[in-house]
C-alpha cells in the first residue's frame, strides 16, 4: 500500500452529486454519460450539470433507476476524454459482494453539492 499524506488526500474535491440524466455511449457495453447537478450555477445564475462518464451500464441497464440518485463524485479531477466524450469528475463506488458496483450515499437526505469532509 502507498501511502498519501492528508495534505495529498485533502487536495480532492468530494460531493454529493444527484444523476439528472443518463444515456448510453454508443458502441460501448458498460459505458454511460450521466449529467451530474452538484448545485452550481453559471454566470447566468442557471443551473449548470457535469458531464461525467461511468463504466456502470453492465451493472444498470434500465438506465432510468438513476435518475434523481444521490451519489459521492470527486468534481475535482482533470478532465478526461473516454470514447470522444469529456468526463468532469469520477463517481465514486465499491466493489458489492457480486462484484456489481455498490454507491457511496449519504445516510439521511442532504443537499446537492455537499461536500464531503
Amino acid at each position: 500500500m502507498e501511502y498519501v499524506t492528508y495534505e495529498e488526500f485533502n487536495k480532492m474535491d468530494i460531493r454529493v452529486g444527484t444523476i439528472r440524466e443518463v444515456e448510453p455511449i454508443a458502441d460501448t457495453e458498460k459505458l454511460l454519460c450521466c449529467q451530474v447537478d452538484f448545485g452550481e450555477v453559471d454566470e447566468n445564475g442557471d443551473k449548470k450539470l457535469r458531464q461525467i462518464i461511468s463504466g456502470i451500464h453492465l451493472y444498470y441497464p434500465d438506465v432510468s433507476v438513476l435518475i434523481n440518485k444521490k451519489v459521492l463524485y470527486i468534481i475535482n479531477l482533470e478532465p478526461r476524454k473516454i470514447k470522444g466524450y469529456e468526463s468532469n469528475g469520477m463517481l465514486m463506488a465499491i466493489d458489492g459482494m457480486d462484484g456489481s458496483p455498490v454507491f457511496l450515499v449519504p445516510e439521511v437526505d442532504v443537499n446537492t453539492g455537499s461536500k464531503v469532509r
